[in-house]
């Protein structure tokens, strides 16, 4: 069966242009890609402009409870988010809101002191803009946190879970659209997600610490409920061991560009057994109480890199 579409007359100064509709959706949708582009570079020469053309090496993403890791930076610069064109401004109370730049371990490096979720209404392009914009800072790597569920029931309220892979189940991909190719590849291979040397060396880190950490797998779901305990069941069958509303966006654009990642979950609550109700003000302490270690491994595994 052939498809057929209406033409679409635009009148000229004396020229009759035709267009069929997909035609104009394509345009469309391309004109959209160029000014995406171009905000991603006029978000970064702001960042640059005011700060004397700093260069981060690395870019670092904290997620809920995770923020007091800049007290360890040499802060050069702090952004707030509502003042760097283009960029989204989180609606969570606990994020702070602010792009830092400095010295952490010896390497220069970029910090999102909060982050933004497909659940506070933003598309997914919004939610990954900045890893974009940290791109073109300069970032030759991505570390990432976040607060997790935790499904494996070896795993314990505050323990650190270090990402070796991601189950993705948010309803939408921040790579759907004409692809951008200046970025990267229209079908970038995700065989690798978490550098694998560095998920090893990052347990090593813990292990010498006595840090108590694991590697597992995360889920990513939309949120902002929490899951239903059939969910957790649900998860746990296909084979994650965290669950989370973030990261995996962030991680899947990393990837795009052939930004090399590193991600760890905080273990904020237990989600095996008898489901009991978990309320914000305790995972925010499971997370502060699990933020030294955490710290501890970025912090070496970043001065090795």
């Amino acid at each position: 069966m052939i498809t057929t579409y209406p033409l679409i007359k635009f009148m000229g100064t004396g020229d009759i242009l035709l267009f069929n509709l997909p035609s104009i959706f394509y345009i469309t949708k391309e004109r959209k890609t160029l000014e995406y582009f171009n905000q991603i570079k006029e978000a970064a020469d702001y960042v640059r402009a005011n700060t004397s053309d700093f260069r981060p090496q690395a870019g670092i993403i904290l997620g809920t409870g995770l923020g007091a890791l800049v007290n360890d930076i040499d802060i050069s610069n702090e952004l707030s988010y509502d003042d760097i064109p283009h960029f989204p401004v989180s609606t969570v109370e606990t994020h702070h809101g602010k792009l830092i730049l400095g010295q952490l371990s010896g390497r220069r490096v970029v910090v999102m002191q909060g982050r933004f979720h497909y659940y506070e209404g933003y598309t997914m392009r919004e939610v990954t803009f900045p890893v974009r914009v940290m791109k073109m800072l300069g970032i030759e790597a991505l570390m990432v946190s976040n607060a997790a569920g935790g499904l494996n029931p070896s795993y314990q309220i505050s323990d650190l879970m270090i990402l070796n892979d991601h189950i993705n189940l948010q309803p939408a991909n921040p790579l759907t659209g004409p692809n951008i190719d200046e970025l990267g590849g229209r079908f970038p291979d995700m065989s690798e997600p978490y550098r694998k040397d560095w998920v090893s060396q990052a347990l090593a880190i813990a292990r010498e610490r006595n840090i108590p950490a694991h590697t597992g797998v995360y889920a990513a779901v939309t949120g902002p409920n929490l899951e239903t305990p059939a969910e957790y069941k649900y998860l746990s069958i296909i084979g994650a061991d965290a669950v989370g509303m973030s990261t995996v966006p962030e991680i899947i654009v990393a990837r795009h560009m052939n930004v090399p990642a590193f991600a760890v979950s905080v273990i904020t609550d237990v989600c095996y057994g008898e489901i009991k109700e978990v309320s914000v003000p305790e995972i925010i302490a499971a997370a502060m109480k699990a933020e030294p270690g955490m710290t501890t491994i970025i912090k070496e595994l970043l001065s090795s890199m």
